[in-house]
């Protein structure tokens, strides 16, 4: 499979703002931060080069998929339309299988 491109969904630079939030305050470092988000940016940038690697979890929504991000983070994805749609960014093993509700609504958060 070719390299897809790779975008973010709104509800994603909500979890982005989030996890920077809670590393700044628990280490009081804008810097350890902000580099921790550019490795999440990064690693969603490498899912576009297999972007069929990921974890399925259809359980939880159709066409879902997820990778971990250093024992610490989960990324949610999608493949749609040519393109990989980070949905959601879930730190610090919050049960993310409870966010999902049942269904289609990760179409509906379109960029």
């Amino acid at each position: 499979m070719q390299r897809l491109r790779v975008e973010f969904r709104p509800s994603t630079n909500v979890d982005i703002a989030t996890i920077f939030e809670y590393i700044f305050e628990a280490s009081r470092s804008s810097a350890i931060a902000g580099r921790f988000i550019r490795r999440i940016r990064d690693r969603c940038e490498r899912i576009g080069d297999v972007p069929l690697g990921g974890r399925p979890r259809d359980d939880l929504a159709p066409g879902l998929r997820t990778v971990p991000f250093e024992r610490s983070a989960v990324i949610a994805y999608i493949v749609e339309g040519g393109a990989v749609q980070i949905t959601n960014i879930f730190y610090g093993g919050r049960d993310y299988g409870a966010l999902y509700p049942r269904g289609p609504f990760i179409k509906d958060d379109k960029p």
